[in-house]
Order: structure tokens, then sequence, then C-alpha cells
């Protein structure tokens, strides 16, 4: 009797013939397809894989994006938000795993859109990229203004017309994409790109400006990468993107945020009439305020006027007063010198002179010197020598009268030696006029007189000249002691 179990009809496959017709099944009923759902579980790794995955409200689909497709993604993958991707139902067969393979990235829908753009807009709020302390004031008068926009859209002709019709300056485009795929990356290019420029290329001010779409393509300027850009640039920037009511994230992290591309050219740049104007308004004011402070200077002066004393008059008294001072002493110095000199005059006569006192004291002691003599000889004659004249003895009278001698000589001759014939013997001369008075002064020798010079051999006669040197006063010499002889 055969045991053998039966053979089943079902037909006996490898795992990996299984493996392949599983995946053959699905990319054959699942070749590209769009698959809707919310980004969660995102994972980037060193090679420059992303692993994510898409999730709803009952199931969840495990995708891959390659290396190759990252850079081509016109959606930057985030956790949480709500997207449609584009790609195919692949396999792996090592985990028994199907997933989606993607190549492109879409928003779902505006919803999606204005949720990733909260979640950014709450991240760097919180880092501070939006506080009014950064926002920096535009300048009055730019020399140079960047552009950041499209070169073929009607947004750089409308800022290049409103700026040559209000002040004409220099304007710098940067050329950039304002849409699409790799719009973000070269727009904060741009904008790092104006502040790294030095010299006369480095513009005052930077306007990034892009005209009126829908949410999606306004979404390069929502992405992090420009925001970060604008508010780290150290050039004040202007954000005029969208019509008025569009709103981005470029215009919290910009310094100032215009409506339209129009307005931020009018923003950056003021109207020359308007400047004209402002100034001829302040000119008139500072004039107006200039004759005001004069005209209150004025009344200042005259009410203090008022309770000055008259000073050309002061000034009149003091100078009239001064003259009569000055004339007066002129006229009583040689007044002065006139009475003194009378003075003197009439004192002389009476005065011995010098020499006669000299004489008669030569004649005093040569007539005490016979009498002596006389005396001493009588003595000897009656052969008395008293005690008394024994000093006579020892000391003669021709010694007495040696010594008495010489001192009298020693007195002559300082009586001469204060003489002014003695100065005269020294190289000086004795100035009188014609009438013989003695000139003391330079300022007493009339102009054109007749002058006696008086030397030590001799007299001369002599003209004064025209000129009078000024008069120097000489300090007052001690008048001589009278010697007693």
């Amino acid at each position: 009797m055969d045991t053998a179990a039966p053979k089943a009809n079902i037909p006996e496959f490898a795992v990996s013939e299984i493996a392949g017709a599983i995946k053959r099944t699905l990319e054959e009923s699942f070749g590209r397809v769009r698959v809707r759902g919310e980004i969660t579980e995102l994972k980037r790794y060193p090679s420059g894989h992303i692993y994510l995955s898409l999730k709803d409200e009952a199931a969840k689909l495990e995708s891959v994006i390659w290396k190759t497709s990252v850079g081509r993604l016109a959606v930057k993958p985030e956790n949480g938000i709500e997207v449609i991707a584009t790609g195919r139902i692949g396999t792996y067969a090592d985990r028994s795993k199907y997933q989606l393979v993607i190549d492109r990235l879409e928003f779902a829908g505006e919803g999606a859109l204005l949720a990733r753009i909260e979640m950014l807009r709450k991240r760097l709020l919180e880092e501070g990229l939006f506080d009014p302390d950064r926002k920096r004031p535009l300048p009055m008068l730019p020399a140079t203004i960047g552009v950041v926009t499209s070169e073929r859209g009607a947004v750089i002709q409308d800022i290049r017309t409103t700026i040559a019709r209000r002040f004409p300056r220099r304007i710098l485009l940067w050329p950039v994409a304002v849409q699409g795929q790799g719009a973000a990356e070269q727009i904060a290019a741009a904008i790092r790109g104006f502040g790294r420029l030095e010299g006369r290329m480095r513009p005052d001010v930077i306007i990034v400006a892009r005209g009126g779409g829908s949410l999606e393509d306004l979404m390069a300027f929502n992405e992090e990468i420009v925001v970060r850009a604008a508010a780290e640039s150290p050039i004040p920037l202007i954000s005029a993107v969208g019509h008025e009511t569009d709103t981005t994230l470029i215009d919290f992290a910009s310094d100032r945020r215009a409506p339209t591309p129009t307005a931020a050219a009018e923003m950056a740049i003021p109207a020359r009439t308007d400047l004209l104007a402002d100034l001829a308004q302040t000119e008139a004011r500072l004039l107006q305020l200039g004759r005001a402070v004069l005209e209150r200077a004025r009344r200042r002066l005259m009410v203090a006027e008022r309770g000055l004393p008259d000073l050309p008059n002061i000034l009149g008294a003091m100078r009239q007063r001064l003259e009569d001072r000055g004339e007066r002493l002129t006229l009583a110095l040689p007044g002065l010198v006139q009475r003194k000199r009378g003075e003197l005059s009439r004192l002389a006569p009476r005065l011995p002179h010098p020499r006669e006192g000299i004489a008669a004291r030569r004649a005093a002691i040569a007539l005490l010197l016979a009498r002596g003599r006389g005396a001493w000889q009588r003595i000897e004659a009656r052969g008395r020598t008293a005690p008394a004249l024994a000093r006579f003895s020892s000391r003669p009278v021709e010694s007495l009268a040696r010594e008495k001698r010489v001192r009298l000589e020693g007195l002559v001759a300082r009586l001469e030696s204060v003489s002014f014939q003695s100065v005269l013997s020294r190289g000086f001369a004795l100035v009188r006029d014609a009438e013989g008075t003695p000139i003391t002064s330079a300022g007493a020798v009339p102009p054109g007189g007749r002058l006696v010079l008086t030397f030590a051999d001799g007299e001369a006669q002599a003209t004064a000249d025209g000129t009078r040197p000024a008069p120097k006063r000489k300090p007052r010499a001690t008048p001589p002691q009278e010697s007693l002889l």
C-alpha cells in the first residue's frame, strides 16, 4: 500500500520568485502615481537620500527620494506639510516592503502652503529674525540702488521709470528667477552678493521685487534661505513682492515693506521736487528765525545802551584831563629845575670855596709851626727841660708838622678827586649855554643853540642840531656830604 502524501495542485515558488512577481505586479498596476498625504518620519542620510512617510487618517505609505532627485524638487520636504508626491511604486525585497519612489513634490493646495508658511514664521519669530529692533532706517538720498528681480518682467521697468521721474539715481540689477525650481537659492545668493560688494559698486539700499501671482508663484519668497538672507543683509532692504494684499515671509525680515514694486521705488528715493520745496521752506523758516533773533538782540542792545554811560564823552574828558596834566608836567619840570638852579646860585656865594679853606688851614698850620719853633727855642735858651715838655723832646715839632701836612695833602687829594676838574681830565666835558649856565640834560639843549664845551685843557664852541632825543629819567643821586677837615 502506497503511504506517500498526495501532491497538491498549488505551484511552488522560491522566495525571490514571489518577491519578483509582486514587484512586477505592483509596477504594472501602479506604474506612475500621484499620492496625497502629510509628510512624517522624514530622515536625511549622509548619502543624500531622503526617507519619509506619507500618511492620512487611515494609512501610511513609506517613501524614498533618491539623491539624484533631491536637487530637482520644487518643494523642500518637511514634517507636517501636506504634499502631492509623484513617483512610482517599488518594492524592497530584503524586508518585504513596498515604497513610493518620489521624483516630484508639490504642495497639496493653499491650505498646506499656508500651514507650512505659518510653521516657518513661528520658528523664525522665536529666533528673533522679525524683531523691530533689527529694522534699520533707509538712507535719505541713496547714490546707488540694487534691485533683485527678473530682468524680463515689467517690475524692473516700473522701478526704473519711477526712479528716473522722482530723482535719477544709479540702478544695479541682479537678475534672478522669481519662481520655480532654484528661485529661492538665486534670490538669497543675490542678496548676499550685494552685501559683499565694495566701493562704488556697493548699493546703499536693496529692493527685492516681484509682480503679483498665486501663493505657489510667491513661495520662493517664503523659503527659509531667502528670509535669512534678507535678515542678515548688511544693506537696508525693501521687500516688494506681489500686490498689496500679498504677504510673504521676506516682508517680516526686511527693513521696509512696500505694497508694490513702484511703491518700493518711491520709498527708496524721495521726489526731487519735494526736496526742493522742503529746502525752500526750511530756508524761509531759517531766515525768519534769524531775523527774529537779530531783532531781539537789537532790542536788548538798545535797552542796555540806555543804562550805559556816554563813553565818547567820558573818553573825551579823560583825554582832555590827560593832555592838561601832561602840559602842566612839561612846564613844571623846567620851572622846578630853574628854581633849584636859582636857589643854588643864591647859596653859592655864601659857601666858602674849598681852596680858600685849604689856604686858611695852611696859614694856620704855618703860624702854629712858627709859634711852636719860637717857644721851643725859648725853652732851650733858658735851659729848662721840664718833665711836662719831655714829649716834645721825643717828638720834635717837625714830626708833628709832617703828620699834619700828610693829612692835609690827603684831604686835598680827596677834594680834587671829586671836583669836576678831575672828571674833565678823564675825557669828560662840561656843557654850558651861551650865558655860562651849565646844561645837565639833553632836553634842556635848545635846537640850534650855542654851546660852550669845557675840557681839561681848555674850552671849545659848538652849535646844537635840531634833533632833541627823548629825555631819560635818571635815578636821584645821593647829595654829597661835607667832610670835616
